[in-house]
């Protein structure tokens, strides 16, 4: 038996749509690409994510890999706060009162203008603290290239050295935005790579400071990296001024507190990180 084809004329409004695809291709074209990126809005991606800048200098990598670290493995009731985007003058003493008072070091990752500005604000109390770079301007290190983020992170690694006398060995990028700039920049600079499994949710318990308290001390895991800000908008708050009840509470779980670094080194002594495995070194440390 013989197929049967059934040719069917084109409809009007079929034409017209094929006719208003072709002049607007016809117009991005004539746009150009590079600043279809920008008309669109992908040069300031999302915080959910973006595009990333491609790892465009491969001959820049010195080591075969790069930590990037959203937590420690280890059986130890042991966890790491850290506060992002200080120092500041509004919230940052604060944070580092309520921290002294009960007796808890944490990793403070820094952004280098806003150290050089208030460096007075942080100048000799940050003993038992780590301090890590968060970039210069906290722009997206995703949408930048080699250059870029090599510049936003030496910047700030030259500031944090002069301010605390020591040169600092972890960064976050901004917004946790990860480019293959960014890691060949971390890889050439000697920098481990720091994320978070647990994070303040100002927003989600605005009206409930009681309820963020109560979320991060039972949901937190011996091995946690929890994520908070001594900067921004005024939710933050919700979080700061309950942070000696967070400590409180997780103390009574049998927690104990310590640094990134710290952290990192407790799970060496566990067994559960290889001593050195994937830890990039050199760079512009002294």
């Amino acid at each position: 038996m013989a197929a049967h084809i059934r040719i069917m004329r084109p409809s009007r409004r079929a034409l017209l749509r094929g006719g208003l695809l072709a002049v607007a291709g016809a117009g991005l074209g004539a746009l150009g690409a590079s600043e279809l990126p920008r008309w669109c809005g992908w040069d300031r991606p999302p915080l959910g994510g973006g595009y990333a800048a491609a790892a465009d200098t491969p001959a820049a990598a010195r080591h075969a890999a790069v930590t990037a670290r959203y937590y420690v493995e280890t059986d130890e009731p042991v966890v790491a706060f850290t506060f992002d985007d200080g120092p500041g003058p509004r919230w940052t003493p604060m944070v580092l009162d309520t921290l002294a008072e009960a007796g808890v070091p944490a990793t403070f990752f820094m952004v280098g203008r806003h150290l050089r500005e208030h460096a007075g604000l942080v100048r000799g109390r940050l003993g038992p603290h780590e301090v890590g770079n968060h970039s210069w301007s906290h722009d997206d290190l995703a949408t930048l290239d080699l250059a870029g983020v090599t510049d936003e992170l030496a910047r700030t690694h030259d500031v944090i050295r002069e301010v605390t006398g020591r040169a600092p060995t972890l960064m976050r990028p901004p917004y946790g935005h990860l480019g293959g700039s960014t890691l060949l920049a971390a890889d050439s600079m000697g920098y481990d790579i720091v994320l978070w499994s647990q994070q303040m949710r100002e927003r989600a318990f605005a009206a409930d400071p009681d309820g963020q308290v109560r979320e991060i001390v039972d949901a937190v895991r011996p091995g946690d990296i929890i994520l908070a800000h001594d900067v921004g908008p005024d939710r933050r708050l919700v979080a700061l001024r309950r942070l000696g009840a967070m400590i409180d509470g997780l103390r009574a779980r049998g927690f104990r507190f310590a640094t990134v670094s710290q952290l990192v080194g407790v799970g060496a002594e566990t067994g559960r990180i290889p001593s050195g495995s994937g830890t990039a070194a050199g760079g512009i440390r002294p």
